[in-house]
């Protein structure tokens, strides 16, 4: 099973009958399907149906279709459709080992690490890259994530002149990571020299304060899953959705984190705490993404 069909109200999906029953379902009575020619010798055809079971979100079946259209099953997965642009910086693609998925990287500096995700729209990606044989794309980001799991925190108090200053900092920060990008050693040395004070000042605060009260918010890459993440970040809206299958309730949040914004998704049973705009959400989610390759 997957891992984060709770996230949008699957709880109940917990044997291999339940789970081919779903699979039967969204190829059934799939309300969004997008099909690709993948050879130029064969008929067959990369599928995807799609099933919303509450606004913006679903299940995903992928496969194929061979020369005697016969659907074959290759992967599944929850989605959380994104509603805002998260990034507009150059995006990698790259094709799965493991099935026909793949994996979008955006390098966007103010993360301070690579931004790895699922790609949702991998037809519309096989449609141009089959015109440009590209791999690196420069369009709109939309991110959205799943959280299996998650607390709410209280938020941390700031003053307006601090969000001035942190939002300057950013801005400098960025600007220094691409220099050291291009090899600037002046940047590399000022980055290792704010990395240590950084953690000498950290060390020393942490011996007085909550690590809360110093990290307002993080981003962080869990465990050996290269789409999945630890995450502190603000409540921005928030809204309650209900899974038209199961009935089970889901909330739908928008989370700013390191500086960049994007849609969760998480059970309500899963969530320890109140949520309400401002406070904040910490856990381990899954990322995934859409590129806009039309704009």
């Amino acid at each position: 099973m997957h891992s984060y069909l709770k996230s949008i109200g699957y709880s109940n999906i917990t044997t291999k009958d339940d789970e081919q029953k779903l699979i039967n379902e969204i190829i059934r009575y799939a309300n969004k399907k997008s099909m690709i020619s993948i050879s130029q010798t064969k008929d067959d055809q990369f599928a995807e149906f799609s099933l919303e079971i509450a606004p913006g979100m679903g299940v995903t079946v992928r496969g194929q279709i061979d020369e005697q259209d016969q659907f074959h099953l290759d992967h599944y997965f929850p989605y959380l459709t994104p509603r805002v642009v998260t990034s507009n910086e150059e995006t990698f693609v790259e094709k799965k080992s493991e099935n026909d998925s793949y994996g979008a990287m955006c390098e966007d500096y103010r993360l301070g690490v690579a931004l790895i995700f699922h790609l949702q729209n991998a037809v519309d990606y096989l449609r141009v890259n089959k015109r440009r044989k590209a791999t690196s794309f420069q369009c709109p980001v939309r991110v959205s994530a799943l959280a299996s799991e998650g607390t709410i925190l209280f938020p941390a108090v700031k003053t307006a002149e601090d969000v001035k200053t942190v939002n300057e900092e950013t801005k400098q920060f960025a600007k220094m990571i691409a220099a050291a990008k291009d090899g600037d050693q002046e940047a590399i040395d000022h980055l290792a020299i704010k990395e240590i004070d950084d953690y000498a000042l950290v060390n020393d605060r942490v011996k007085t304060e909550d690590i809360f009260s110093i990290v307002d918010t993080s981003f962080v890459p869990y465990g050996m899953e290269s789409e999945v993440y630890r995450i502190v970040g603000i409540i921005l809206s928030l809204e309650e959705r209900t899974n038209s299958k199961t009935g089970e309730k889901v909330y739908l949040m928008e989370i700013y984190c390191n500086h960049i914004v994007f849609d969760l998704c998480i059970n309500t049973k899963d969530l320890l705490g109140v949520p309400e705009k401002g406070r904040r959400f910490r856990g381990v989610v899954w990322l995934q993404g859409c590129l806009d390759f039309d704009r």
